[in-house]
């Protein structure tokens, strides 16, 4: 029997092929898990710490059949006590997550980064909740570890559309007053905004002792400014056009570009969070990598 290759479900353009967003999730964390036993992340686990035998009265789901197979003796899987986790994924939903150049649209790739890091959280038993914002916030959805919350969750998700304008500033600084026990913040979007807002979110959030991981996410053809004949070039967010050949601004847009990453990186950095550029044609396993590295100091 062929042993299936879950490394092509962390494909961001195989899973867009697929179907129901739980199945996306699912098939993007086994992925993940699969490919971390060949990996050099061996040590990470997000299941179980240790097997113990089997005693009168366990729970027979905890049964590692595995092991059984293997030893013909009854052995549990012993779960890590940690204290019960709240994190907050924070999905930008601004007109300019809409663009795509070819590929999946940032806002998909988001979707599906957020889906799956919703469902690795559940099956850790932490809560989860879901931020949709643009210039307000579009969607609250509060921190839960019940199984019916990753159904919510995605619900919110596959209807969540490309809305308005960017405006961190006021949803991040509510929330993060909002925000009363320390948790998690994961913040998914492009960053397209006044990067003073954005600097000023991030400290805000760790001045009230929250973890934080900004992922930013970008288009290759905006990584690379790979535009070569002339072309009208609009603003999704604002509708301002202009018509240029991209060698006349490529090199001041790609300085731009690096400034804002490098500025990014450095807060973060100076404000001990965790800051990972993608592309949407980035693995999501990097991604999840990054999530659980942040958890294991959290533990």
């Amino acid at each position: 029997m062929n042993t299936p290759n879950y490394r092509k479900y962390l494909d961001p353009t195989t899973i867009s092929k697929l179907g129901r967003l739980d199945l996306k999730a699912r098939l993007v964390v086994e992925g993940f898990i699969a490919g971390l036993h060949r990996s050099p992340y061996h040590g990470f686990s997000v299941e179980y710490a240790e097997h113990r035998q089997y005693m009168p009265g366990d729970p027979i789901k905890h049964i590692d059949w595995k092991a059984f197979a293997k030893s013909d003796r009854f052995y549990i899987k012993e779960y890590e006590e940690e204290t019960n986790l709240k994190a907050y994924i924070f999905l930008d939903v601004s007109a300019s997550m809409g663009y795509t150049s070819g590929g999946i649209s940032k806002l998909e790739y988001g979707k599906y980064l957020a889906a799956a890091l919703t469902y690795l959280m559940l099956t850790q038993q932490d809560s989860v909740g879901l931020i949709l914002y643009d210039e307000r916030i579009r969607q609250y959805i509060p921190p839960r570890s019940i199984n019916n919350h990753l159904h919510t969750i995605l619900q919110h998700l596959h209807q969540a559309e490309p809305g308005s304008t960017t405006g961190s500033r006021a949803t991040f600084h509510a929330l993060a007053e909002r925000i009363t026990r320390r948790g998690l913040i994961m913040i998914i979007s492009d960053l397209f905004d006044n990067p003073e807002d954005i600097v000023s979110s991030i400290k805000h959030f760790r001045h009230r002792k929250h973890e934080v991981i900004v992922f930013r996410l970008l288009d290759p053809a905006e990584q690379q400014f790979s535009f070569e004949r002339p072309i009208k070039f609009r603003d999704m967010e604002t509708g301002e056009e202009v018509f240029t050949h991209p060698r006349e601004i490529r090199d001041e847009y790609l300085a731009h570009l690096q400034e804002q990453n490098e500025l990014y990186s450095r807060v973060c950095r100076e404000n001990a969070a965790d800051y990972l550029t993608l592309d949407t044609a980035t693995p999501f396993d990097y991604a999840l990598l990054s999530f659980l590295s942040k958890r294991a100091k959290l533990g």
